[in-house]
């Protein structure tokens, strides 16, 4: 296969069809032990709930509840994604997503693992005429003066991505960036640097877009959140820089199809999902660590932890008992990351499960040299690739953890590049809704925050949202407040 530098649009490039794979050999009892380990009984005694996990997805593929299933096969709105962000990049040159939690991750996920990683500091020729691509996802007033600082306000494209369309801090970033702009364009100008992204339903920014004018794209109603990242969420910051969106969907195409043809035994998401089911039900909740030996896929690791963990914040959920609180799950840097996570969880009883990602294919082979005369004791070195000594170091780490009984799994990557992030993407999801399902939760209902934004509102002083900003001045004034 040709490689290319990450990020030059190539819509019609030949990706080499590997699927990814799960090797879960260091999580079976007879490497790690009965207490921490689980057996090929467990797996085959879990294939009857595991069928009907399958008939429920299916169920709900049929009805079109959940989605993100459909997401990579909807041509009408790649069309519609591709067409408007050909009109923006013929003269802008910096975008900027405005956005929190699952919005900014996704959009994160993909610059990080897509995206050269000095693709912001190219100049325009070398980005192939292609938008440096930001994200604002602090109110933090230092840092986000200080990014607005560095762009081209006048070739500045600004996504607002809200599926509420009813979140405050972002709404307030929106008025403020839409200001500035305001201040240096025309109106209709300042208009059309603005799209925003959204639901159908009725909102707060849906209401904006129609009355003001600006450009909208929609993410369907049954596609919650993080589940998002192959829709207009994700797919339009991604097309501004210039990242593959139709090999993205390709793959998450060709991982679909790749489950739905495999038999039960050896589906990679449902043993994903069963592996984590009976790891984590033995005992009390343990935290789930996910540790890319990428850089470029660390951010996609903290998009699949928010994933996770918001499986668990469904308050309708009829829990299981084996896994009542559920188990929390942290990205963390293979290499760097790894000395004191792995030392932390060997020494621990209570030691929880790592997933390593692997990437097997690099796409710069760097040599390591023996440059040093008097450098003896580094020879060994010499001649070695760094992908070598990344490997080396990611089996060494799994191999304490199994020596101490602690279980770990390891995805295997072919390569990073579009293709194989759509297939890990489309896994990973299919991975969380099966997990649910075992637990009895339903990871695609939206997790509920309208509470707390309606205390947010209310203590910014908007009418009707009083009661909660109240009720905490009453609390306030009859407690005793413990400052030092």
């Amino acid at each position: 296969m040709k490689h290319r530098e990450r990020g030059q649009h190539e819509p019609s490039r030949d990706y080499d069809p590997t699927p990814i794979r799960v090797d879960h050999t260091l999580a079976m009892a007879e490497f790690v032990g009965a207490a921490n380990g689980i057996s090929e009984a467990q797996l085959r005694g879990l294939e009857p709930r595991l069928q009907q996990v399958d008939e429920q997805i299916q169920a709900w593929r049929t009805a079109g509840s959940g989605g993100f299933w459909a997401l990579p096969y909807d041509a009408a709105v790649v069309a519609e994604i591709k067409g408007l962000a050909k009109q923006l990049k013929e003269w802008c040159r910096d975008a900027l997503v405005v956005g929190l939690g699952e919005a900014a991750l996704g959009v994160r996920a993909l610059r990080q693992a897509l995206l050269h990683p000095s693709h912001n500091y190219f100049p325009l020729g070398r980005r192939h005429y292609h938008s440096r691509l930001f994200i604002a996802d602090t109110l933090d007033p230092d840092s986000l003066y200080g990014m607005l600082d560095g762009l081209e306000l006048k070739r500045l494209a600004v996504n607002v991505i809200s599926i509420s369309g009813e979140t405050p801090e972002t709404l307030a970033l929106l008025a403020f960036i839409y200001q500035i702009l305001a201040n240096r364009l025309d109106p209709a100008q300042a208009r059309e640097s603005c799209v925003f992204t959204t639901t159908a339903a009725q909102s707060t920014l849906r209401r904006l877009a129609v009355q003001e004018g600006f450009p909208l794209l929609t993410v369907p109603a049954d596609v919650p959140g993080g589940f998002g990242i192959l829709s207009a969420m994700g797919l339009f910051p991604a097309a501004l820089a210039g990242i593959d969106i139709n090999g993205l969907l390709a793959g998450a195409r060709f991982m679909d199809q790749h489950l739905r043809e495999t038999p039960l035994g050896d589906h990679a998401a449902y043993r994903l999902a069963a592996i984590y089911y009976l790891v984590h039900a033995q005992g009390a909740p343990r935290q789930q660590i996910i540790m890319p030996y990428a850089h470029s896929l660390l951010s996609l690791g903290h998009w699949f932890s928010r994933l996770w963990n918001t499986c668990w914040q469904q308050p309708e959920a009829q829990r299981r008992g084996e896994w009542p609180n559920g188990a929390v799950a942290k990205a963390v840097q293979g290499i760097s990351d790894q000395y004191p996570v792995v030392s932390k969880m060997v020494a621990e009883a209570d030691r929880g499960c790592i997933t390593f990602w692997e990437v097997e294919k690099f796409q710069q082979q760097i040599v390591v040299p023996s440059p040093f005369t008097h450098g003896q004791e580094l020879a060994y070195q010499g001649g070695q690739s760094l992908a070598a000594v990344l490997s080396a170091a990611r089996q060494a780490a799994a191999w304490h953890l199994a020596e101490a009984g602690c279980p770990s799994l390891t995805i295997k990557i072919p390569e990073v590049n579009a293709f194989t992030l759509g297939q890990l993407i489309f896994l990973l999801q299919t991975t969380v809704v099966a997990l649910g399902a075992l637990t009895g939760r339903n990871p695609l209902a939206p997790p509920r925050r309208d509470d707390l934004r309606k205390t947010i509102r209310g203590l910014l002083g908007r009418p009707g949202d009083a009661a909660p900003a109240q009720a905490l001045a009453r609390l306030s004034q009859t407690k005793t407040p413990y400052v030092v």
